[in-house]
């Protein structure tokens, strides 16, 4: 009996199959935390220069709607962290397809591509995608040590945020009726997503 039993564990590996083990018996799921930190080097203005970007879980935001959540963990996204954050960012919850609606956009991290992407709560079973660039191309470098870090950003926008920030406009656009999306890199520029009429644009702002 023994001996049978030691050559099925030697089959068993060489067939890469092994005895099926009830559901309950497996633990959870957990990202592992070296994933959660990427590092690396570029080369930048002809040098190799070195970059670190900070990653979340998904379920760091349990804030969440579950199915948002289910489809973003389809997709293997971790949320990137810009280089200045002190609390967790990067998953916004906002108005952003009409007054009063509740929507989420992330910025979702997967396979060395970040998407930005959007949640409309009338249309849960879908992720709409915003934008999307290589990781490596949203990095700048922010201390004296030269390290390269994550600067895409963003945040929810209210109409009086949007009025505001088209002060020194010429001619001011209406008042909108409902949240914009800020997408920003840190320290330089911001752009205003806003859906209007089933369609996504880009607000006008000031030079």
């Amino acid at each position: 009996m023994k001996a049978t039993t030691i050559l099925l564990s030697v089959a068993s590996l060489a067939l890469g199959t092994f005895p099926a083990m009830s559901q309950s018996a497996l633990p959870p799921a957990q990202p592992n935390p070296a994933q959660l930190t990427e590092s690396g080097q570029i080369v930048l203005a002809g040098r190799s220069t070195p970059y670190l970007i900070r990653h979340l879980p998904v379920s760091s935001f349990p804030e969440l709607p579950a199915a948002a959540q289910d489809l973003l963990n389809r997709r293997g996204c971790l949320i990137p962290q810009t280089y200045e954050a002190h609390h967790p960012e990067n998953v916004v919850h906002a108005s952003l397809e009409r007054p009063g609606s509740s929507d989420w956009a992330v910025l979702c991290s997967a396979q060395g591509t970040v998407s930005l992407l959007v949640y409309f709560s009338s249309a849960p079973a879908k992720l709409l995608v915003l934008a999307a660039s290589p990781e490596t191309e949203r990095l700048q470098a922010h201390d004296p040590s030269g390290v390269l870090g994550f600067n895409w950003g963003i945040d929810p926008a209210s109409p009086g945020q949007i009025r505001t920030a088209q002060i020194g406009l010429l001619h001011r656009p209406a008042l909108v009726d409902h949240d914009a999306l800020a997408d920003s890199l840190v320290d330089h520029g911001t752009v205003y997503h806003f859906y209007l009429k089933n369609a996504w644009i880009v607000l006008e702002m000031p030079e």
